[in-house]
């Protein structure tokens, strides 16, 4: 008995412990890839009254980014904006936890009011092909023209294809046939400013006074303590750098302040830029195809005409 009673205790052990692993792992992943939630929840629109991409203030370094779209699209048609986020997959990034690990990429789409994200049923399998396993997200449940993703594995998707539906202005009275802006931003790698305002492990560390480094103590969890002598009140200050950044100073050297500590680990960097996409009336499509239809026709007839008149100025020089 007694030994049944150890068995049935052990497997509700067994079992509340998978339990709270699998809890564990769920929360870590969902924190992980939820970078984009850090701007959805500090700002209300990710582009400011100046044109700048909130992202930029997280993502101190600019780089390039490039977005592919076509010139014109018809009303209710699904098609690729293709978001290029160039960088050299070879390199590496300083993690978290101090280690070095390949770089992550993240974009965000601002598109004018009515286009959105195409539904899964409206996606052609071509198109499905290209976009993968990506999850999109809009930035607001009430702002569907703005579509955000990421962090995703650099090394296999530096090249971005967001599936979208163009509106219908027959069926939404506040889409019109006109030109729109549409504008993006791409980042790839960490940032150096963390969402509570503090600094990450990707930047540079300096002295925060002038003096002499009576001390450098190497952290067990990774990190240094450094202690400057401070040589204008007599006093020591202690600078902390996290795991991750590598010191370029040593003991017994004199520094002053805002002086480099450690070098600049950062790989990444943000970049923004826009493109003009028109959407295009069918009537006037059709009204451009009968005109060019008229002229090759108008040429078509004044070239037999011409031919009739020389055929008509021969035969009357042969009479």
């Amino acid at each position: 008995m007694q030994n049944r009673n150890t068995y049935e205790w052990t497997k509700k052990m067994t079992r509340l412990i998978s339990i709270l692993v699998m809890i564990h792992i769920i929360t870590r992943t969902s924190i992980s890839n939820a970078y984009p939630i850090f701007a959805q929840q500090g700002y209300e629109n990710p582009r400011e009254a100046t044109g700048r991409i909130v992202c930029a203030n997280c993502h101190l370094a600019k780089k390039p980014v490039d977005i592919e779209v076509p010139q014109s699209v018809l009303p209710n048609t699904v098609f690729e904006a293709i978001v290029k986020i160039p960088y050299d997959t070879q390199m590496k990034q300083v993690l978290a936890d101090g280690k070095k690990g390949a770089l992550n990429v993240g974009a965000v789409l601002i598109l004018p009011e009515g286009f959105e994200l195409a539904p899964p049923d409206r996606i052609s399998p071509e198109i499905r092909q290209k976009t993968g396993n990506l999850y999109f997200q809009n930035y607001r449940p009430n702002q569907k023209n703005i579509i955000v993703i990421g962090p995703v594995p650099g090394q296999k998707y530096s090249e971005l294809v967001f599936p979208i539906l163009s509106p219908d202005p027959a069926t939404d009275k506040e889409a019109h046939f006109l030109k729109y802006p549409i504008y993006v931003g791409g980042n790839r790698g960490r940032g150096q400013i963390d969402p509570d305002g503090s600094k990450s492990n990707n930047t540079v560390y300096s002295a925060s006074a002038t003096g002499r480094i009576s001390k450098i103590l190497r952290k067990e969890k990774g990190g240094y303590e450094i202690t400057i002598d401070n040589t204008s009140d007599g006093g020591q200050v202690v600078d902390i750098v996290p795991p991750g950044p590598e010191l370029l100073i040593s003991e017994g050297e004199l520094i002053k302040v805002d002086q480099p500590l450690t070098n600049n680990p950062n790989m990444g960097g943000f970049g923004q830029g826009d493109a003009k996409i028109v959407l295009q009336d069918p009537l006037r499509v059709k009204g451009l195809l009968l005109f060019l239809a008229s002229v090759i026709l108008a040429q078509i007839f004044l070239v037999l005409k011409k031919k009739q008149f020389e055929k008509v100025q021969l035969a009357e020089m042969n009479l």
